[in-house]
């Protein structure tokens, strides 16, 4: 046997052959000989290597070097680089995703490195299509000694020792399945593989077959031995040719080699096996379906019993197992039901496979041991979530299974574990889906598929599954009806207890699991008309108005700024936001990122134009008083002047409530008074949209704090009808580190801001300063430092700045004017001497294993500690509402994050016509979240004061039609305009405002960027 300098194994599984490795190999085969390397490089072809979002594939041995997205024209310098100069090729090199840097070894990418490998034991190692390779790495080893060796007893003995379960679905335990048919009388008897695998996403069986397909074949020879078959059947997919192509070969060759057909290695045994192709229905993967579709008839499901352990093909005898268990069996017959039985968890012996798709980092085929948590395949082998969003749900187990949520994370992937949350392990499809899932959508599309495949036999199936689908495609339209959410219930528990066969006993869980865990959606559709997903179309005029928490009809005031008619366009935005110009400064802009003008160059400066049309109309607040409504004679006492209080006092008065506000601080605003620098929110502005409230007849009384001046007892006796808390999240967090107290020169985020916004700080802190922590109010409290002279001003934060919370555009500006950012680094102790802080040490951190966010946690590096001298430090961790005004024996639920529990959809707390939202429910959110919150919250008190049920928040829609603008040569080339700023130099110096807005002329040709989502189409 020839010896070769280097071995380079190109992957051609269906992903990889589909993305041109076949045409990479023949390049490699040419450049190979011209560089004269052809006695130096074997190149050869191999089945799925498994890493499918990555292909082409290759990797280059002895070392292992792993080469991913091949393209033709990477072809000669790999050559050059690699196989003449020997220095691996890096541009091709995978990347982690995290780190950023390029790994070169595949044993080293996490994505390989964790996998146990069993049944995919020859992944990317073997050429599909060549017998002798699978004999050199132990092929029908197994085989031969359960042929020679072994009666069929002991065969069914070493499986059901190791704890085999069928890897289709129903985890029925192999060797019991095989005793149960060897047992039963028969003068003919079949064993068959079941290769149909019609989950959506999974191509877990396909790949088997494309890289090991001998695997199966041995599997099947020795199952055959056990319960005294001669003939088999794999009942493979038509749709899967590269699978049929290699299992013809592989049981040409296997015939050819003696290992299948007449007198098997001389033994006496006879085995044959055929190939059946199917033709894509689903049901047929059920194994009575599957049975009758080999015998030339309809594939439909049997009754059982008889089961086909009795009664299967042909009424004869037979036993189905799936391509994974089969792939398994030649292992455990050669290393001993031992070794296989140590894999896995106490239950649930060995490994799976699973298809790992969705919205991972990495997607592809992964094995992995028995037991292991959900989160450690989804944010260790698979990277992560995909575009730096959020993990929402994972779908376990194809259309029949079921949807976790994130608090689920941690579960076990096990049999028993699994079922126990209503989802099932199926055959291994594993969708990942992060927020923009929306999981009415969900259900909807895995029910659409069962619905369809049903065979119709049975009426619970068939029936119930159409009707069920009818309700759901109703809610997600926005026509859903209160009781939709508990007769899908019903109907769902109905199905699974009477539906014949599997398919109908599983259809339902989809709709099952997102109702259960992901109740609060299918609400948002009924109640609200909303997809928090913002995923149906229906609910969604534009993904802009729809994202936006106050759903701000952006498309109509856009439309109208482009026409010039910006006094119309700010009569628009006054109907949705009660402090538009304020939250044209200092709104997080959602909207701008589900803009739809980002997939062609930037997104609608969305928040720019609001704050342009607002600045333009600012005289258009004194007519803000005759919005009020006509008085109701009810009166409402909200707590807090904040925006959330704001919010809820402006849509009582125009609903015509009589509207108090108890304020405890000397000025209203709250947060936006006290937490926000001016620089971002001049005074001025915000005090003018508070007036405009306060115009249509609310009452505001600075000073008065509740708990303390006025009990809500006495609220109540004084004529208020109900309630409303809207008090923000005041207080800041404690590091907990030593230092913190009984040191001079130690004070939290909100106090900092808030003594600077009362006027009560107007000269340095410090000269150096550090500010502990990675929000928008770490980067208030550092820019409120360099304004106020401190020389050096710094930032530490335990994690990479791509993990940072904070709003990008501020983490820009806050480097531009001077701040220096320690990332990677945790506060360990507050040093001090003579009372005062002299430094803040720290200890580097390295990036982990996700938390329960699926961000990776810091994890402290041993030794690393260093100090930071500073003479005035700020923890800016997080704040938390201040809830003392309650008193001791107040009646409200708490949480245990010292926030109100409510009712999610009327927002009232456990004290009837006392209701609360924002920061005292949600935490420290932002401020477009409290607006909503107290908009939402007007809603439910007018319902409540008016002896009605809460019937919705408001369904986003334009308000107004206006004419789209044709676009000219000229609109095609506008850009995003960059808004004009105070120059560094100067506003380090000053609390002035940096932005300076948009111009008429700026704002009308940015406004023409826009696509008209809401009429597009």
């Amino acid at each position: 046997m020839k010896n070769y300098r280097i071995n380079a194994l190109i992957c051609a599984g269906t992903g990889c052959f589909s993305g041109g490795s076949a045409k990479i190999l023949e390049a490699l085969r040419k450049e190979v000989e011209k560089r004269g390397l052809k006695d130096e490089v074997e190149l050869l072809q191999t089945g799925c290597n498994g890493f499918c979002a990555r292909g082409p594939i290759l990797v280059v041995y002895p070392d292992g070097i792993f080469y991913e997205m091949l393209g033709l024209d990477d072809v000669p310098k790999l050559v050059e680089e690699h196989f003449l100069k020997g220095r691996p090729y890096k541009a091709k090199m995978y990347t982690e995703p995290v780190t950023k840097q390029a790994i070169p070894k595949m044993s080293e990418i996490n994505f390989f490195g964790k996998q146990v490998l069993v049944a995919l034991k020859n992944r990317g190692l073997i050429d599909p299509e060549n017998i002798e390779e699978y004999i050199a790495r132990d092929g029908y080893k197994g085989m031969a000694k359960a042929l020679t060796e072994m009666t069929s007893e002991q065969i069914i003995k070493e499986v059901t020792e190791s704890g085999l379960r069928g890897r289709g679905g129903g985890g029925f335990p192999t060797g019991l399945k095989w005793k149960f048919c060897s047992q039963t009388k028969g003068d003919e008897k079949f064993i068959l593989c079941n290769a149909d695998e019609g989950d959506p996403g999974a191509f877990m069986d396909r790949s088997i077959l494309e890289a090991d397909p001998h695997s199966v074949l041995e599997g099947m020879v020795i199952g055959a031995k056990a319960i005294g078959a001669s003939q088999g059947y794999i009942y493979v997919r038509a749709e899967y040719p590269l699978a049929v192509e290699r299992l013809y070969i592989a049981i040409d060759q296997a015939t050819q080699y003696g290992l299948m057909g007449d007198n098997i290695l001389d033994t006496g045994m006879n085995f044959h096996l055929d190939l059946y192709m199917g033709a894509g229905a689903f049901v047929c993967g059920e194994e009575t379906a599957l049975m009758t579709s080999i015998e030339g008839k309809r594939g439909m499901p049997r009754p059982r019993p008889p089961f086909p352990a009795q009664k299967g093909l042909w009424q004869k005898p037979s036993v189905l197992n799936n391509v994974e268990t089969f792939a398994n069996v030649p292992q455990i017959i050669t290393r001993g039901a031992p070794w296989f039985a140590a894999i896995g968890s106490e239950k649930s012996k060995g490994t799976k496979v699973f298809a790992l798709t969705g919205t991972v980092q990495n997607t592809g085929l992964v094995e992995v041991p028995m037991g292991i948590p959900l989160r450690d395949i989804i944010f260790d082998i698979g990277g992560g979530i995909t575009n730096g969003r959020e993990f929402k749900g994972v779908q376990l187990g194809g259309p029949s299974g079921g949807t976790l949520p994130a608090s689920l994370l941690d579960t076990p992937v096990d049999y028993e574990s699994i079922t126990k949350t209503g989802a099932i392990m199926g055959s291994g499809g594993m969708v990942v889906m992060d927020e923009t899932t929306c999981m009415v959508d969900l259900a909807k599309f895995f029910l659409t598929f069962t619905a369809d495949e049903s065979c119709g036999k049975c009426t619970p199936c068939r029936v119930g599954t159409k009707i069920m689908l009818g309700i759901l495609e109703e809610i997600s339209a926005g026509r859903g009806k209160p009781g939709d959410i508990e007769l899908l219930e019903d109907m769902g528990k109905d199905i699974i207890a009477s539906s014949l066969c599997g398919l109908g006993q599983t259809a339902p869980n989809p709709v099952l699991t997102t109702i259960k865990y992901f109740r609060d959606e299918y609400e948002a559709h009924i109640v609200d008309k909303t997809c928090p997903a913002k995923a149906c179309k229906r609910l969604t005029p534009a993904p802009c108005q729809n994202t936006c928490p106050i759903g701000q009809d952006v498309p109509t005031y856009t439309a109208l700024i482009a026409h010039g008619r910006i006094a119309e366009a700010y009569e628009y935005i006054r109907m949705d936001n009660p402090i538009p110009a304020t939250l044209g400064r200092v709104c997080v802009h959602h909207c701008e990122d589900s803009c739809k003008r980002a997939e062609i160059d930037k997104p609608i400066s969305i928040c720019a134009l609001k704050r342009f049309a607002s600045d333009a109309n600012r005289d258009a607040l004194r007519r803000v008083a005759k919005m009020a409504g006509k008085p109701t004679g009810k009166k409402v006492a909200v707590v807090g002047a904040g925006p959330a209080g704001l919010a809820a006092a402006n849509d009582l008065a125009m609903l015509g409530h009589k509207v108090v506000i108890f304020e405890e601080l000397p000025e209203p605003g709250g947060m936006l008074r006290l937490g926000i620098p001016e620089y971002p929110l001049p005074r001025e502005g915000l005090r003018a949209e508070i007036d405009a409230i306060l115009s249509m007849g609310v009452d505001l009384k600075c000073g008065v704090r509740i708990g303390r001046d006025k009990s809500i007892a006495s609220l109540k006796e004084d004529g208020f009808d109900a309630v409303f808390m809207g008090v923000g999240a005041h207080r800041g967090l404690k590091l907990n580190i030593p230092g913190e107290t009984g040191l001079s020169g130690v004070m939290d985020c909100t106090a900092l801001l808030r003594q600077r916004n009362l006027g009560k700080l107007n000269q340095k802190p410090g000269d150096n300063v550090c500010v502990i922590g990675g929000g928008n109010a770490a980067m208030d409290a550092v820019r409120t430092s360099v304004r106020l002279g401190c020389k050096n001003v710094t930032i530490v934060y335990r994690r990479t700045e791509e993990e940072m919370p904070a709003n990008p555009a501020e983490i820009h500006a806050a480097k531009e004017e001077g701040v220096r950012f320690e990332y990677l680094a945790a506060p360990l102790e507050i040093m001090g001497q003579g009372g005062k802080a002299t430094a803040l040490r720290c200890i580097r951190n390295k990036l982990g294993e996700p938390d329960k966010s699926g961000r990776r946690r810091p994890v402290p590096i041993e030794g690393s500690e260093f100090d930071i001298p500073c003479d005035f430090i700020v923890p800016a961790i997080s704040q938390e509402a201040d809830l003392s005004f309650l008193g001791e024996k107040h009646g409200y639920d708490i949480s245990r994050w010292n926030t109100f529990t409510v009712d999610p959809t009327t927002l009232q707390t456990s004290v009837p016509g006392v209701f609360a939202g924002g920061d005292c429910v949600t935490g420290p959110a932002t401020v477009v979240e409290a607006v909503a919150a107290g908009q939402r919250a007007a809603v439910s008190i007018d319902c409540f004061l008016k002896g009605v049920k809460f019937a919705g928040y408001k369904r986003p829609k334009p308000r107004a039609e206006v004419e789209r603008i044709l676009m000219t040569d000229a609109d095609e080339k506008l850009v995003r305009p960059q808004m004009l700023e105070m120059k560094v130099a100067d506003r380090k110096i000053c609390f002035k405002e940096v932005e300076l807005g948009l111009d008429k002329q700026q704002a009308m040709s940015e406004a023409r960027r826009c696509l008209r989502c809401d009429i597009a189409g």
